[in-house]
């Protein structure tokens, strides 16, 4: 499944829309460019766009459109759009200025005009505004609702997510910080400041996100929903603080453009209504990510996972943008009351993308990249359906390392992050494809690492080299044991083309009578075998850092491993692993060189990563969200959790909305084990991993027993400058 013919960046694209094209070939129907003249979403689900379709056809470059849409308890009989809103034309519209009080501040120079489909067009007389200070504000019966002018598309939506902007950013900010995101967007003592364009992606990006209203709600209503769904509501609150960073803030990667090797491991649990006999079933998923072979006229290509930073001058602002395509495999295990368990391997789903829009992004010294990342629908076949999906947006704040030189950029971007979706069947209509029926819903939580490329990288960098080691992985499967949640810790030595290894292993189970079960006790002792995996590019077979992973004979440059793709940083520092249909299961491994650097003993790091547990009746998925990780000494740390929460109740046969959660700040016992090795503790909770040379991150995995449930994990922390 293809969405990007490459991950060439356009700067208008980039700066002024977030929204970029693609191509399909599952029908002539989806080859057809993206056309977005159409006035209803529903009606034109296409893949290389993100969601919200737009209605810009036959606007003046100052001009936008504005597309009211309301809980359908407002307009019954109104045509049906996306989140089970409605489409109506606004009784009345104003454009004004506003504080951080919402305050009407007076008329803004606008003329007003309706089309001849009767939507209301605003010509803004001084160019539409950038600005989160003048509001678009629109009457349908006794529904008010506003939406900020700045939005990126030009189709301004005003329904209950636009509100939820308005009402939960501008608010929150003091005079001072208010006045200094107006500094930025009009370039104040000529700052020329990048992040002057965070709230034309911001009021784009809302409407991106795929939640649906019920059909009884208020608008009021609709408010509190969005608000509880910690997904939307964190990514708001997150693109709000990142306006308030300067221009100082804004930066470049030092190289103009550096490509990297994704590995990306994305863990989900939903619920499914694509069997009509499993309707409401809970399912867990794994995604991981994958080489995509394509064959055309011209001969046979390959796509691999990706990353591309570009760094370039634009209107004289330094910009760092990014995008991404990572061809993924999915597998599910449908878990039915009654404990009846489907498994669905990777034959039963076609091959998908994870493929991100291209945009731009702030390089925080040289430590942290801050961005709101949209990501491309797509299209897949299952059986006689055609399947689109869905991604919502997540906010990136990823760790790179300090590039080495003015002319490379950081060798290593490493990230976790949330994104909830939907599976929806899709029907043609008019030329078009036209959304039908919900047939799943999916939340995922992932861990990427994305690893520079370099040409003509030798194994010869790893050999003789010791390395940290920890890894999780699932085996989903239709036995005795269905479920199987394994992670490892411990140590590698290279040496040629041979890996040496120990590692304690811990496991969580259910087996098929659904009792849930646990086992600490496990040594893995096997050797294996590691080879270079040369790339198929447009400019010849080259060596850019991919390995292979086998038991014992290595594989061949094409062939599937034994257990696993994974890729090097270029001096060999940190190796990452996509484990796959590999007998500890499918996931992800994660090896650092071993430090010689002292133990840290201070500093605040950014904790993501992953945490499944299993009880008799439920199935959870915790996702560390940007959880503060603070080393207080050599013997003590504390960790203040920030998480979101997905829960399945297995004979209540629901599966929650992912909830934020804040618990209390846990203090944890700290111990160096040698090696750059650690252990972090408290109660019946164990972190182990180890650290890198820089002392900047540490990979630890999970291990919990929490009221009866069994938890296990995999979280990586960052330093936060």
């Amino acid at each position: 499944m293809r969405l990007l013919p490459g991950l060439a960046i356009s700067t208008t694209l980039l700066l002024l829309t977030g929204c970029g094209g693609g191509d399909d070939a599952l029908s002539d129907t989806r080859n057809k460019p993206n056309d977005f003249g159409v006035t209803n979403p529903i009606n034109d689900f296409s893949q290389g766009s993100t969601g919200d379709s737009t209605n810009t056809s036959g606007l003046e470059a100052n001009e936008v459109r504005i597309t009211m849409e309301v809980p359908a308890s407002y307009a019954p009989d109104a045509e049906l759009t996306r989140r089970n809103l409605k489409i109506v034309q606004p009784d009345r519209v104003s454009v004004y200025a506003t504080n951080t009080a919402l305050q009407h501040l007076g008329s803004i120079p606008v003329t007003t005009r309706t089309d001849a489909s009767g939507f209301t067009i605003i010509a803004f007389d001084n160019g539409q505004p950038l600005a989160p200070d003048v509001i678009i504000e629109a009457r349908y019966g006794n529904a008010v609702m506003r939406s900020l002018a700045a939005d990126a598309d030009r189709d301004v939506k005003i329904n209950p997510f636009s509100e939820y902007l308005v009402r939960n950013t501008l608010p929150r900010y003091s005079e001072d910080e208010f006045q200094g995101i107006l500094d930025c967007v009009n370039d104040a003592g000529d700052s020329l400041c990048l992040n002057k364009y965070v709230w034309s992606t911001l009021a784009d990006q809302v409407h991106d996100f795929e939640i649906d209203i019920p059909a009884n709600a208020t608008v009021n209503s609709a408010l509190e929903l969005l608000g509880e769904r910690g997904d939307f509501a964190r990514f708001v609150a997150a693109m709000a603080d990142y306006a308030l960073l300067d221009e100082g803030s804004s930066g470049k990667i030092s190289a103009s453009s550096a490509d990297y090797n994704s590995v990306f491991l994305g863990i989900e649990l939903g619920q499914t209504f694509l069997e009509s006999t499993l309707v409401d079933s809970g399912q867990w998923g794994v995604r991981t990510a994958q080489e995509e072979r394509l064959e055309d006229a011209n001969g046979v290509s390959y796509v691999y996972p990706a990353l591309t930073l570009t760094s370039f001058d634009t209107f004289n602002i330094r910009v760092t943008s990014l995008a991404s395509d990572i061809p993924y495999d999915r597998e599910t295990l449908i878990h039915q009351d009654g404990n009846n368990f489907f498994f669905r391997g990777p034959g039963i789903w076609e091959r998908n993308t994870h493929a991100s829009s291209p945009g731009a992004a702030t390089l925080l010294e040289d430590q942290r990249l801050l961005a709101g990342r949209a990501l491309y629908q797509s299209i897949t076949e299952r059986d006689t359906r055609t399947l689109g999906w869905t991604r919502n947006p997540y906010y990136l704040d990823a760790y790179t390392s300090a590039p080495e030189s003015d002319t490379t950029g950081p060798n290593r971007v490493v990230s976790g992050y949330f994104s909830a979706g939907k599976a929806i069947e899709l029907e043609s209509a008019n030329g078009g494809l036209r959304r039908g029926d919900t047939l799943e819903n999916h939340y995922l939580s992932v861990l990427e690492l994305d690893l520079l490329r370099q040409s003509g990288f030798n194994l010869d960098t790893l050999n003789g080299k010791d390395y940290n080691v920890v890894y999780l992985a699932l085996l989903l499967g239709d036995g005795s044991t269905p479920v199987t949640l394994e992670s490892g810790f411990g140590t590698w030595q290279i040496s040629g083309n041979s890996v040496s290894q120990t590692q304690a292993v811990s496991q969580v189970f259910r087996d098929s009578s659904g009792a849930v079960g646990s086992d600490d006790a496990g040594t893995l002792t096997q050797s294996w075998t590691l080879s270079q995996r040369t790339a198929r590019l447009s400019s010849g077979d080259q060596n850019i850092g991919r390995l292979s992973l086998d038991v014992s004979t290595a594989s061949g440059m094409f062939d599937q491993p034994d257990i696993g793709v994974g890729a090097s940083t270029p001096d060999g520092s940190l190796l990452a692993f996509n484990l796959d249909d590999s007998g500890l299961g499918d996931g992800l491994l994660v090896a650092a060189g071993q430090a010689t650097a002292s133990l840290p003993t201070s500093g605040r790091f950014r904790l993501q990563g992953i945490q499944l547990g299993m009880a008799s009746d439920l199935n959870r998925l915790t996702h560390f969200e940007d959880a503060v990780l603070t080393l207080q000494s050599a013997t003590s740390a504390t960790l203040e959790p920030r998480n979101l929460e997905v829960v399945h109740s297995v004979s209540g046969e629901s599966v929650s909305t992912p909830a934020s959660q804040q618990p209390d700040t846990i203090a944890l016992s700290y111990t160096g084990l040698g090696s750059g090795q650690v252990s972090l503790s408290a109660a019946n909770l164990l972190l182990e991993g180890f650290y890198t040379q820089d002392q900047n991150q540490f990979f630890l995995r999970l291990r919990d027993t929490v009221g009866g449930e069994e938890q296990i994990g995999l979280v990586l922390a960052t330093r936060i400058p």
